[in-house]
């Protein structure tokens, strides 16, 4: 039985007429960049998340990096961030030549622990970057009280549109800027690169939209320095069909993760959710939603389900030989990336990401995955597991 890690051509067969028709009506326009279906989606991301403005740009990367360069982060500043997460969050801190500074990461969330932060604040920290990571919201509260609004707190909400924190706000919504990616693989997708940037602050919504048209306001008369970050507005419109569907297609995937937990733990393979040491019962680690409650829709939204193996790139090469494909998210922490190395980080300074970034494994979750295929991962990930012991 094959089982891809995605499978993008179920997702496009599902609303196939509706994209193709958004497709054409941009086309029969000829106007690509920015313009009505652009204006469109941001309204929309608004309305979505409960936030008072959303700026479309070209990626998640560029999100990223025209929200630090919105908040004027200098040369010399330094931006605390988590040592284990996608490039993109530590590699726009260094393109600004800014010092990103690392901390250790929650075993369980794989999120940034609020109190690392708390020792890695210097008077030249001015900016936190909280992750999202894999579709489950950083902890936020604890992080406001650190910062007490004297440190300004950029969301990376790269995999995680649509999530809700335990007060019930939208994760993105609740720093000064939060950061979001519509890479073709999220669980909000175009159909190819795209982003986009909301606030609730007036002010840095004007200076984000100045910044994406190379810093230029009114046309050609530049007062700032920015970059080209315009949004396409085909990637608006394959948005705006599929916005109305995200929250289903989430759902789907946290039953999905539970298919997955229920047969690991009927197996065998697992005690539950949330363990994060390795034992006889616990063989296979399984992610836990913590802020699951009845109040909340979307605490998790699973844009990656990720276990943890102790023989993972042995299990990865078994279960591609069956046609199952997995993925590692990530294989090296960022204070091991060569490009950090003038950071003088080393090798045990952080052994929580070091240990996660050994041992974790993402497995198929996709809405359109069936049981059967479900039951087919896990059983064998079971017969690998019993052969190695």
């Amino acid at each position: 039985m094959k089982v891809p890690l995605l499978d993008l051509k179920a997702q496009y067969n599902s609303i196939k007429k509706e994209l193709d028709e958004a497709i054409i009506k941009v086309a029969e326009s000829q106007y690509f960049i920015l313009g009505p279906e652009v204006e469109k989606l941001e309204k929309n991301i608004c309305e979505y998340l409960g936030c008072k403005y959303a700026v479309g740009v070209s990626s998640g990367t560029d999100a990223l990096l025209i929200a630090l360069m919105a908040l004027n982060i200098q040369p010399g500043d330094e931006v605390i961030t988590p040592a284990y997460s996608f490039f993109a969050t530590a590699g726009v801190i260094s393109r600004l030549n800014a010092v990103p500074v690392f901390t250790e990461i929650d075993p369980v969330t794989f999120n940034i622990k609020p109190e690392e932060i708390k020792k890695r604040i210097t008077t030249k920290t001015k900016a936190i970057f909280p992750v999202h990571l894999y579709g489950q919201s950083a902890a936020m509260e604890e992080i406001l009280e650190i910062t007490a609004n004297k440190i300004h707190i950029v969301e990376d909400a790269a995999q995680a549109i649509g999530v809700q924190y335990k007060n019930g706000k939208m994760a993105g919504t609740i720093g000064d800027i939060g950061c979001f990616s519509f890479f073709p693989s999220k669980n909000l997708g175009g159909f190819g690169d795209g982003g986009l940037v909301v606030t609730n602050d007036e002010q840095l919504a004007e200076k984000l939209k100045i910044l994406r048209v190379h810093g230029a306001n009114p046309k050609y008369y530049h007062k700032i320095i920015g970059g080209n970050f315009r949004l396409d507005a085909i990637q608006a419109a394959v948005l705006n069909v599929k916005l109305p569907y995200l929250d289903s297609w989430s759902e789907q995937r946290r039953k999905n993760a539970e298919t997955y937990n229920k047969l690991f733990i009927s197996k065998g393979l697992a005690e539950d959710t949330g363990k994060t040491e390795f034992t006889s019962k616990n063989k296979v680690l399984l992610p836990k939603a913590i802020y699951k409650s009845d109040s909340l829709k979307n605490f998790h939204i699973y844009n990656q389900y990720i276990i943890r193996v102790q023989k993972r790139n042995e299990l990865r090469e078994f279960l591609s030989n069956n046609e199952i494909i997995t993925e590692i998210y990530y294989p090296v922490p960022f204070h091991l990336q060569e490009c950090f190395s003038d950071l003088n980080y080393k090798l045990g300074d952080f052994p929580i990401s070091e240990s996660i970034a050994k041992t974790s494994l993402a497995l198929p979750i996709y809405p359109e995955l069936s049981r059967e295929q479900i039951e087919f991962v896990v059983e064998k990930i079971n017969e690998f597991i019993e052969v190695k012991e």
